[in-house]
């Protein structure tokens, strides 16, 4: 029972438009505006901000960030400013095909390809680490991250409120509708993990309810070491960083350092 590739598409991904009114000078930290290509031709449009390096001996790592399914990086903002203040790393977080001011039509084999070309750009540039790049990613950007963990190299693997498989999430928040084994859209992290060899960190709210922590606890059984598994007390979906509060960057500074 397949359903229109179309009413697929809005159960599964939310783009936005950008508001070209928050940027990240907004707040008060420089960026670098970025326009990168992918292998099919498409203009993506993503933020490249250094981070603030304590020991300038020593190489920054780069998060390289995959958000969620609904918005555009416009609405990560107050995330990255947090995560800016605390936890010394470059980021670089770009928006997919369709979101922001990114060109093309969501899908997700666009995504893959989305994320091959944001790794390539950062590859070229000769102010980061390449050995020193760690894939984040948030909701459905864990899928993206791992999908991009099996294929290339990367120093660690951060995932946030990660999910199982879209079948899984389609039975946890449609449980009485039929379609979901017809979904083509996949999105399968729980058979790839084994594939991924780097330090990986699951991070999950124990009141989320969206994505059940119990899917991020099972990628975490099936992830190999080195691993760890932070629990957020009381977070709900969107709110990990600010419910976490300083502990929150704090897990994700330790485990960075942890690598250096």
């Amino acid at each position: 029972m397949l359903i229109p590739k179309f009413i697929e598409k809005r159960l599964v991904f939310h783009p936005n438009r950008s508001n070209d009114r928050t940027t990240p000078d907004s707040c008060g930290i420089k960026y670098d505006d970025v326009t990168f290509r992918t292998e099919d031709g498409l203009s993506l449009n993503g933020w490249f901000i250094s981070g603030k390096n304590p020991s300038p001996d020593v190489d920054l790592h780069t998060l390289l960030w995959f958000h969620g399914n609904s918005g555009n990086i416009n609405r990560r903002l107050d995330n990255i400013k947090m995560l800016h203040d605390r936890v010394p790393v470059n980021v670089f977080i770009f928006d997919y095909r369709q979101y922001g001011r990114s060109e093309g039509k969501i899908s997700e084999q666009g995504t893959y390809m989305d994320a091959m070309a944001a790794l390539a750009y950062l590859h070229t540039r000769n102010d980061i680490n390449s050995d020193k790049i760690i894939f984040f990613g948030r909701s459905l950007g864990s899928a993206v991250a791992v999908e991009l963990a099996v294929k290339e190299k990367c120093s660690a693997l951060i995932l946030e409120t990660p999910f199982t498989s879209i079948r899984e999430m389609g039975k946890a928040l449609y449980p009485f509708l039929p379609f979901t084994p017809f979904l083509r859209t996949k999105y399968d992290s729980l058979s790839k993990i084994k594939g991924i060899n780097v330090p990986t960190l699951i991070m999950h709210g124990d009141k989320d309810e969206l994505v059940p922590i119990e899917q991020g606890k099972t990628l975490y059984e099936h992830a190999n070491e080195p691993k760890e598994f932070y629990t957020i007390p009381g977070a709900m979906h969107n709110d990990t960083h600010i419910v976490g509060g300083e502990e929150y960057f704090d897990v994700i500074r330790d485990f960075v350092n942890k690598l250096t």
